[in-house]
């Protein structure tokens, strides 16, 4: 997939609307397209395909960061069952993708996730991952689980919440993980509780620690985007 040679700076585009939350700002990815670069997208700009103008909030996606539509609802993406019935934000290359929220946050940071293999996403005080490490979440494989529905033909269909508070205020969140084997869900700026639902402090590997190795390295076949 071809990317935007042309796309500026993340703390040039970012600098452009710095960010004054008044509230918890919620990030679900409805209005991009199908495997679209969301680049500029939250800060009232484009996603890579054109799709837009997004609302002004002020933040800024690395050039790796894509949203995906499920195969259900006419995408290519390989999950089901989401928290906010959309598209979703996930990456192809790289071990992690970037949001930089040049305004600055605090208070908390959260989101829903859904992986077979292990990510893990840091808050840091700087743009780009850079300056003081905030906090770390650290994300254990969850799917397929119990909320996969019996006969579910999907493999990314358990949504964990997960949120972290921290001390002094935020300018970027770096997601990791295996590339196209994780994907994220309303990502939430400005509060603990992930799209205002139930935080899961310790989402559960109870159903991978009851299938063993063998089912798990099954499963690993099966990613976000499916490539024909």
């Amino acid at each position: 997939m071809k990317m935007l040679k042309f796309a500026l700076p993340l703390a040039m585009l970012a600098a452009s609307s710095a960010a004054a939350f008044a509230g918890p700002v919620v990030l679900n990815m409805s209005g991009l397209g199908d495997e679209e670069a969301i680049l500029n997208y939250f800060n009232g700009g484009y996603g890579g395909n054109g799709s837009g103008p997004g609302p002004s909030d002020g933040i800024v996606f690395s050039s790796n960061s894509l949203a995906i539509i499920s195969e259900s609802q006419g995408g290519s993406g390989n999950f089901d069952n989401n928290p906010s019935g959309g598209p979703i934000a996930f990456f192809l290359s790289g071990s992690a993708d970037t949001m930089d929220v040049a305004g600055g946050f605090n208070t908390g940071f959260s989101f829903y996730y859904s992986t077979i293999d292990t990510g893990s996403v840091t808050v840091w005080s700087g743009l780009d991952g850079t300056g003081t490490l905030l906090a770390t979440i650290d994300l254990p494989a969850n799917t397929p689980g119990a909320g996969c529905p019996s006969g579910d033909p999907y493999t990314y269909c358990e949504w964990d919440a997960v949120g972290v508070s921290f001390a002094g205020t935020a300018e970027s969140v770096n997601f990791g993980g295996a590339a196209n084997y994780i994907g994220f869900d309303d990502i939430t700026i400005g509060s603990q509780t992930a799209g205002g639902g139930p935080v899961i402090p310790e989402p559960s590997s109870l159903f991978l620690l009851g299938t063993g190795l063998v089912g798990f390295a099954g499963t690993l076949r099966n990613k976000f985007a499916r490539k024909a």
